[in-house]
């Protein structure tokens, strides 16, 4: 008979914590040092936003920076408003893994 093996709901959802990879010229340039940049659900924590990164792409993970980016002010007409806050994580990939970000056409 099979044996019966549990899944972890947190280890299902593991993939809903990356949203999108955030792509400008500061995070470009740190792709240089192995370093890529995503933003993460507000609540995702450097261990999960670890494991999540190292089984969507099957990589290394040595090391995860994570800042809250407040929220900004927007102006439209004589309306004030502000955009959504979000969460950047800063991940460090070991030597010789890499993320294929933009696959060739």
């Amino acid at each position: 008979m099979g044996r019966i093996v549990r899944v972890n709901k947190a280890d299902r959802d593991l993939p809903d914590l990356i949203i999108r990879p955030i792509v400008t010229e500061k995070a470009t340039v740190a792709l240089e040092q192995n370093r890529y940049t995503f933003e993460v659900v507000l609540k995702a924590t450097k261990p999960q936003i670890k494991a999540a990164i190292q089984s969507l792409f099957d990589v290394k993970v040595t090391g995860v920076s994570t800042m809250t980016k407040p929220p900004k002010t927007k102006r439209v007409g004589k309306f004030l408003g502000f955009k959504p806050r979000y969460k950047k994580a800063i991940v460090t990939l070991a030597d010789g893994d890499s993320i294929t970000l933009f696959p060739e056409v």
